[in-house]
């Protein structure tokens, strides 16, 4: 129980960390190269997974 607290303590302080840098330019960009490379991986995932389920289902019906 005591190792949870202190998971919520750091969740918070990470938030209040994270809301005071984003309020500066710099912070901002670093979110904003953040945020494009995270929405570039899921647009990679996603992409790929599209990809290899077209791939499954040509098989499927090829067979």
């Amino acid at each position: 129980m005591k190792s949870f607290l202190w998971l919520i303590v750091g969740v918070a302080l990470g938030f209040v960390v994270a809301h005071k840098m984003n309020e500066t330019p710099q912070g901002k960009q670093f979110f904003g190269t953040i945020d494009k490379k995270a929405r570039d991986f899921g647009t990679a995932v996603s992409d790929g997974y599209r990809q290899r389920e077209a791939e499954l289902r040509s098989a499927i019906d090829g067979d």
